[in-house]
């Protein structure tokens, strides 16, 4: 699927203490009924599968275990995505207009409305534009004491597009 819009994108800590990922957040639909979630590839992290990053966080501790086969792990998905969004921290990269793809491998049919979202597709997130995957990718904190995150990726945007306003 592809889609264009505002996307969210923000480093993981998937496992700890400091195996990290990135991951993208958008919708689709015509009032962004469908959240979609993807992993943004990264040369050096290897692929993610996001339900089961999900599961290893016990999301059925906070969203039960009633609601159907991957919703707690789908509402913990869509939750990392709609805080970023909402109430962005430093690393957190927000893109207001890009065209993006999902090569997707899972979708979740949520039984109630979650964070303004009826359903979830996740899969593996590319940009378009090969200037928002270099900004993208800036946001995964370096394992090696490099310079990423937002400094890293405020520099590459004032490269590609001059600077910030």
């Amino acid at each position: 699927m592809a889609g264009e819009g505002a996307v969210t994108v923000l480093p993981l800590l998937h496992s700890w203490p400091d195996r990290y990922a990135v991951i993208a957040y958008t919708t689709s639909g015509r009032l962004g009924e469908t959240a979609v979630i993807g992993y943004v590839p990264v040369p050096e992290v290897p692929d993610l599968d996001l339900m089961d990053t999900a599961a290893r966080h016990q999301p059925t501790r906070l969203y039960g275990a009633a609601n159907g086969a991957g919703f707690a792990e789908a509402c913990w998905l869509i939750c990392c995505g709609w805080s970023a969004r909402s109430v962005p921290k430093p690393g957190t990269l927000q893109l207001r207009d890009a065209a993006w793809s999902l090569d997707a491998v899972g979708t979740t049919e949520l039984m109630k409305t979650m964070y303004g979202h009826d359903r979830l597709h996740t899969g593996r997130l590319t940009f378009t534009d090969p200037g928002h995957m270099n900004l993208a990718r800036a946001v995964l904190p370096s394992r090696r004491g490099g310079r990423r995150g937002p400094t890293a990726a405020a520099e590459v945007l004032a490269a590609a597009v001059g600077p910030r306003v």
